[in-house]
């Protein structure tokens, strides 16, 4: 069974974005339904494992 880690949510990412792309990328979760933090949040677990990078709760 894969282990799910627990992620310290207390972080703000603030990034901006093209309107329209906010509203295909909005939309896009909301049919594959997921929020877009879920996806943002799998997006960054997903590039730091395709950089070997490994992170742990408390890492900066």
């Amino acid at each position: 069974m894969k282990e799910i880690m627990i992620e310290n949510r207390i972080a703000r990412l603030t990034v901006l974005i093209d309107p329209d792309k906010k509203k295909a990328f909005e939309d896009l979760c909301t049919r594959l339904d997921t929020t877009p933090s879920q996806a943002i949040r799998q997006m960054i677990r997903e590039f730091l494992a395709a950089h070997n990078v490994i992170w742990t709760k408390g890492d900066e």
